[in-house]
């Protein structure tokens, strides 16, 4: 799915991955995957400021979404206040995903995570 960089796209990337694993028997991780998507989706929204395509595998083991955007920067980690509302998308994504990491393109980069769907 490719998104615009507005503020639609994480929504409109949260109902892509719901309905691309609702019967795919995920049920237990599917508001981990919703919620992980919408985080990276933004963080490509906001920073990039580009198209995001968004693709979702499932293999019956893993859970694997890439999101990609066309700014060469990776994303950052950062680590705020207990009273910041913004900026905990990574730190979201290294708590709850069982892998993630970047892939640098020729245009951009992928952004990926992975959830174990098999225990």
């Amino acid at each position: 799915m490719i998104l615009p960089p507005d503020t639609e796209s994480p929504r409109r990337a949260r109902r892509f991955v719901r309905d691309a694993l609702l019967d795919d028997q995920v049920d237990t991780t599917l508001d981990v995957v919703t919620l992980l998507v919408s985080e990276v989706v933004t963080n490509a929204v906001l920073h990039a400021r580009s198209d995001v395509t968004v693709r979702v595998r499932n293999d019956g083991r893993i859970v694997r979404v890439e999101v990609t955007d066309k700014s060469p920067a990776p994303p950052v980690q950062q680590y705020l206040s207990r009273e910041a509302t913004t900026g905990r998308g990574m730190v979201l994504v290294e708590a709850l995903a069982d892998a993630w990491g970047t892939n640098p393109g020729s245009d951009g980069k992928t952004v990926w995570f992975e959830l174990d769907v098999a225990n």
